[in-house]
């Protein structure tokens, strides 16, 4: 299950949403047919594809 929390960057995350986060940090990420893992070139891509991403938003935020 999926559970969202919208933040304004002057509200912190509550002492149970920390906890919540570092009880799922700790769980074993589950690969299925929907979501396999990533080969290196899959990743390279990824990685590379954010990077341009967030360059480009850099761009027009300035």
């Amino acid at each position: 299950m999926i559970q969202t929390a919208i933040l304004d960057r002057k509200q912190k995350p509550t002492k149970k949403q920390i906890q919540q986060i570092s009880k799922v940090a700790k769980r074993e990420i589950v690969y299925d047919e929907d979501s396999p893992e990533l080969t290196p070139a899959m990743e390279k891509a990824f990685r590379l594809a954010a990077k341009n991403r967030n360059t480009y938003r850099k761009a027009n935020i300035l």
